[in-house]
């Protein structure tokens, strides 16, 4: 990853931290740190995403979340979609970016469109 973290404001911080924290279990992404209307989630120990309740939302953008193979591709979808994520993409090859690019989008909080997505040649 070039960025060391990214971060923006949300309109609902309670909604948004109950989203992400469902919807990127599968992929081993979890809260590394929070306060008072902020989270710092990530893996191992590394928090690479920061969403906070001190603004106003940046309006709709895209994140991608790496996933480690296309199986956690597929149970982040489902679980994105039972937190109350709108289908933006089921999970698939999508050819468009390279043969391996297998990925799914979910519509979240604030109308991001957020995907997992595993390069990797196996199912």
């Amino acid at each position: 990853m070039i960025l060391d973290h990214v971060g923006f404001y949300v309109s609902d911080f309670d909604a948004s931290k109950a989203f992400y924290l469902q919807a990127l279990q599968p992929l081993g992404i979890g809260v590394i740190a929070e306060g008072e209307g902020w989270a710092m989630i990530g893996k191992d120990g590394k928090g690479q995403f920061w969403f906070g309740s001190f603004g106003s939302s940046p309006g709709p953008i895209h994140l991608a979340f790496a996933a480690e193979n296309r199986d956690q591709v597929r149970q982040f979808y489902d679980a994105a979609i039972a937190a109350g994520g709108q289908d933006n993409g089921a999970p698939g090859i999508r050819e468009q970016y390279h043969p391996n690019y297998y990925g799914a989008f979910v519509i979240g909080p604030d109308g991001h469109n957020i995907e997992a997505v595993c390069h990797r040649a196996s199912a």
